[in-house]
């Protein structure tokens, strides 16, 4: 048996769902309650959360078999274009890993990112030798401080894996940070920028409080200061800034490095503030609830959508006219 997320199961067809934005990814999960302890997971060791829930999204079980052959089936029709496998860290977690990868790989091209919680760059060259186009390291926190209060362990350790990965298999590392732990806009900045010129992508996410995990009163980030830390990703990843570009105020942003017309037009085109990651992954509602605050858009953006993302970022409609169409 293999945990499916809901949206994942509703293209393959396993369940029926009413949903706006199908995944474009395949979201599969492997195993259950983590030896880790991370203070905002519903899968941490001591959490009390329900254990087919990640982020704020549920996993039921389905047979493997079953999983991989209406993967394929999805793929070769093009409804979805990737599949993402996240295992939670066990004993066994890199066996369980490298056993389905397999499995997968037998019967499908599609491509796949295993987000696995490794020991050496070599056990992610086992997953590559295996099929695997991209090896995810989730990083979480953006620096020491607010490793220690949300996940313990040692961030420095943490940070030379996906170093010493990111630099014997290029192009090829994923890691995941979370908005809203405790960090300064800067310091996110900083890790972004960092992982940048490592040539990691990013999947950016936004806290998101769960039942059951010490985190659960927790608040979601700010949205206009999320949507500053999507945007300095977005410029950052795509080189249209560097980090020293960037000023900043009491650790917010107050300087993008770019002129304000100029900012204004890339910001209108809507693409800073979609779910980023791998290639295809939207991750539609991993983080919000339909009808609320969409922190990551798993589609295109409409022209209202992107009318209230410039308001939410201080453009005033005489920038939005005057950055272009």
């Amino acid at each position: 048996m293999i945990r499916v997320s809901a949206g994942t199961a509703n293209v393959l067809g396993l369940k029926k769902l009413t949903t706006d934005a199908p995944p474009t990814t395949a979201y599969l999960m492997s195993g259950e309650k983590c030896s880790h302890d991370c203070a905002f997971c519903p899968q941490a060791r001591n959490s009390t959360g329900r254990s087919d829930l990640l982020a704020r999204v549920t996993w039921p079980d389905y047979d493997e078999n079953t999983v991989v052959s209406e993967i394929g089936r999805s793929f070769a029709c093009n409804r979805l274009k990737r599949t993402c496998l996240q295992v939670v860290n066990r004993q066994d977690s890199l066996d369980k890993a490298k056993n389905f990868l397999t499995k997968l790989k037998q019967n499908t091209s599609v491509p796949v990112c295993v987000s696995c919680n490794l020991s050496t760059p070599e056990e992610a060259g086992e997953l590559f030798a295996l099929g695997a186009d991209r090896v995810g390291l989730a990083l979480d926190a953006a620096c020491e401080r607010v490793y220690q209060k949300v996940k313990a362990g040692s961030f420095t350790k943490h940070l030379q894996l996906i170093e010493e990965t990111a630099r014997l298999y290029p192009g090829r590392i994923s890691t995941h940070l979370i908005a809203g732990l405790g960090e300064t806009e800067e310091e996110m900045v900083a890790i972004m920028a960092y992982m940048v010129s490592l040539g990691v992508t990013i999947g950016l996410f936004a806290f998101t409080p769960v039942k059951g995990t010490r985190l659960e009163n927790g608040q979601p980030p700010d949205i206009a200061s999320y949507r500053r830390i999507q945007l300095a990703q977005y410029l950052l990843a795509n080189k249209l800034v560097d980090r020293k570009d960037i000023k900043f105020h009491g650790g917010k942003i107050i300087e993008f490095g770019l002129p304000r017309k100029q900012l204004a037009a890339v910001a209108k085109t809507g693409k800073p503030f979609q779910t980023s990651g791998c290639p295809d992954c939207n991750r539609p509602y991993y983080n919000e609830k339909p009808g609320g605050v969409i922190y990551n858009y798993p589609r295109p953006l409409t022209p209202e959508e992107i009318d209230a993302v410039l308001r939410e970022l201080g453009f005033t409609a005489g920038d939005a006219a005057c950055s272009g169409d």
